[in-house]
């Protein structure tokens, strides 16, 4: 029993230790060959957005938003790739079957 619960807490630590460097990670999105570039954290936040002059057209505007919303996506994309590699083998260590943990039981 003893030796479980050291597990435990040894894969606790493991998990906030990821949680941490996802949180300190910058990422960065970008659109329409970086014309858009939108900066953020592995936990969320975004810090910057960066928009090139040749894509600001007052008689074009819905060009624009679509360019921030393809970075915005491109960051999350990005965020999601990163907490899987750091998580991953977390996850697998949890029992794999467990819902809310991966593996098969995921969403059940």
């Amino acid at each position: 029993m003893a030796g479980l619960l050291a597990q435990a807490q040894k894969m606790q630590e493991q998990l906030l230790s990821a949680q941490n460097t996802i949180a300190a990670t910058e990422l960065t999105g970008t659109a329409g060959g970086g014309l858009v570039t939108v900066t953020g954290s592995g936990a969320g936040e975004i810090t910057a957005v960066t928009i090139d002059r040749k894509v600001v057209d007052v008689d074009d505007i819905e060009t624009l938003q679509d360019l921030i919303v393809g970075a915005l996506a491109d960051l999350a994309t990005k965020r999601d790739e990163l907490t899987s590699t750091a998580m991953g083998p977390l996850a697998g260590g949890l029992g794999g079957g467990l819902p809310g943990f991966g593996g098969p039981g995921l969403g059940q």
